[in-house]
């Protein structure tokens, strides 16, 4: 029954494939706004009549051509849709704009079906999601919650099922923080990959448009379609959303200290977090704790400090002209721009750069770093009491991300023990997105929770355990010993945007060395018919960066072709038999790692 169905894209496009009619499942859509009766959630639904005409434009159910066929969606009221006003939570502001911002004609064209626009904290400014002049959403797990903020209705409306997914924004926060107090995924991309063209700015310099998902394959490959380089975009990147593989063995995870975690007295959320690195641990990852003072320092910039101008410059005339049409806590927050001066701009660029070169290395040394999506949560009753300050509160673990040029997603993870929704999110370089959202989804599968507020279960990996091919843009390399994941060397690969594939083994008839010389160890691998079969890892690198990389391997290694055990060719490391002199043989051991251990092992 389509009442009851599921509505994530594995599940829709099966149901298509079976003969669901598009039209049916925009029904359902319209049944579920009824049955949710939440006047706060959107703020435009378009009309039954114009639906149909984008339903009829479809033509047959094609998911090649356009993989996010019949797919319902709505979009933050930030975000232009032509012939709908854009208002940004403030009806002065209002404008009708004749063309879609370039992500959601992207989207369209691939086949999304677009419902409405949703309701949002007055011009993308706080993190609690009451700052409206419209009715405020109610949060979809607990009414007594704040729904979330700035994207407040594009994740309220995902969490009830009525859409597979929404758009909203991410400056500060505004794509993690509701994501976390609604149990859904919130992806938020790295900066320039999903062009901000028809999007009203809050921190240009800082945004990106963010994706709310009820599961993770289904955000990222929203994610995958809508990455589309922009040229009329002056901040935007050509960044690849590559398929998602297994995910990576080792994994080395940075999380805050525990001297420098921050919860507010918030003792349960204090209790999920241990529990959710318990859940990563338990998964295979390493987790090294980190000092987190200097990535506060670095959040305190986005509102304390010069950045706030930026804001201060979308609504700069109406300040001057109608300063009531603001609301006054969106008012307060942006007035403090008057505070600061060019000077002041200058000053807080320095400083920012002096901490991004004093973390670059903490973040480098990690293959990912995974904090709590909010610190704690925060009720209505709190925001009554105080507008300011726990809206500060949530931003504690999202206002540093854009400022260090991270990506990032937000994750159920489980309940509370007050059962309220747990969640963590994790934070890659620029351009790692595979690679968070890899984990995510193990994680958020493994914690067996519903999605959202519906009573669905969150589905299996859509390629979990499957072979992913490196795309056209990649090369698929086999590594043999420190370049694996987890060991010295790996930072090698992944500094270069490489990503995990598989782990493999060879065909038999492959001799393992550890050579001589200088640390890291590293091993030897040389094709004789008298050898065994040998694990390796094979990693995709981007094929513009495979020079780069070929041009640090030291002789006597080298790139050759291997044959994998399923007669598979891939190239890899190879050893020249010059470079076996001083050598040990440890092909016993059946792969480097096994080597390592066994060598630990005998040295305790």
């Amino acid at each position: 029954m389509i009442g009851k169905m599921p509505f994530n894209i594995a599940s829709l496009h099966a149901g298509y494939a079976a003969a669901l009619k598009a039209g049916a499942v925009v029904d359902e859509v319209f049944r579920r706004i009824d049955a949710v009766a939440d006047p706060g959630i959107f703020l435009a639904v378009r009309a039954r009549a114009d639906i149909e005409k984008d339903i009829e434009a479809l033509g047959a159910f094609d998911p090649s051509a356009k993989p996010l066929w019949g797919i319902p969606f709505c979009v933050k009221d930030n975000i232009d849709v032509a012939g709908i006003d854009t208002t940004a939570a403030c009806p002065a502001y209002t404008y009708q704009p004749d063309v879609d911002a370039f992500c959601v004609h992207t989207l369209r064209e691939a086949g999304a079906i677009l419902v409405g626009k949703t309701n949002l904290d007055q011009f993308a400014t706080g993190l609690v999601g009451v700052r409206t002049p419209y009715p405020v959403p109610k949060n979809a797990i607990d009414p007594t919650l704040v729904p979330g903020g700035s994207s407040s209705g594009s994740a309220v409306a995902v969490a009830h099922g009525i859409v597979t997914f929404s758009l909203g924004t991410d400056t500060a926060g505004s794509g993690r923080v509701p994501a976390a107090l609604n149990n859904i995924v919130g992806l938020k991309p790295s900066l320039g990959a999903l062009s901000a063209t028809g999007v009203v700015p809050a921190c240009r310099t800082l945004d990106t448009v963010s994706i709310f998902a009820l599961n993770v394959d289904d955000a990222y490959d929203v994610a995958s379609v809508a990455a589309r380089y922009d040229q009329h975009d002056a901040f935007a990147r050509d960044i690849a959303f590559p398929p998602l593989a297994q995910m990576q063995p080792n994994l080395q995870i940075g999380i805050p200290s525990p001297g420098t975690r921050q919860f507010f007295d918030d003792a349960i959320q204090a209790r999920s977090f241990e529990r959710d690195l318990e859940l990563l641990h338990a998964s295979g990852a390493e987790l090294i704790e980190v000092d987190f003072g200097p990535f506060y320092e670095v959040a305190e910039l986005l509102y304390l400090g010069s950045w706030v101008a930026e804001r201060y410059t979308v609504v700069a005339d109406l300040l001057e002209n109608d300063p009531d049409a603001v609301h006054p806590a969106t008012r307060k927050v942006i007035e403090a721009a008057q505070n600061f001066s060019a000077a002041d701009a200058f000053r807080d660029q320095y400083k920012l750069a002096d901490l991004r070169r004093r973390l670059a290395p903490v973040i480098a040394s990690v293959d990912l770093m995974c904090v709590p999506s909010i610190p704690t949560v925060v009720r209505l009753q709190d925001i009554e009491e105080d507008p300011i300050a726990p809206n500060s509160r949530l931003g504690t673990y999202t206002n540093f991300v854009n400022l260090l040029d991270l990506c990032g997603i937000a994750v159920p993870t489980g309940p509370r023990d007050d059962g309220l929704p747990g969640s963590v999110t994790l934070l890659a370089p620029s351009g790692h997105d595979a690679r968070a959202a890899t984990l995510a989804r193990d994680v958020h599968i493994l914690a067996g929770v519903r999605a959202g507020a519906t009573a669905w279960e969150v589905p299996e990996a859509k390629q979990n355990g499957n072979h992913v091919t490196a795309t056209e843009d990649e090369f698929e390399l086999a590594v043999v010993g420190a370049h694996m994941s987890g060991l010295p060397l790996n930072v090698e690969l992944t500094r270069l945007g490489a990503r995990f594939l598989r782990t493999a083994q060879t065909k038999p008839g492959y001799r393992l060395f550890a050579l001589a010389g200088e640390p890291p160890a590293r091993p030897g691998l040389v094709c004789d018919a008298s050898g065994e079969s040998i694990e390796l890892e094979t990693w995709a690198i981007p094929r513009e960066r495979l020079g780069e990389f070929v041009d640090g391997i030291p002789h006597p290694l080298g790139i050759g072709t291997i044959t994998l055990e399923t007669n598979e060719q891939v190239k890899g490391f190879i050893c020249e038999s010059v470079g076996l002199q001083g050598a040990t043989e440890v092909t016993e051991h059946g792969g480097w790692r096994y080597y390592l251990a066994s060598r630990d092992a005998t040295a305790d």
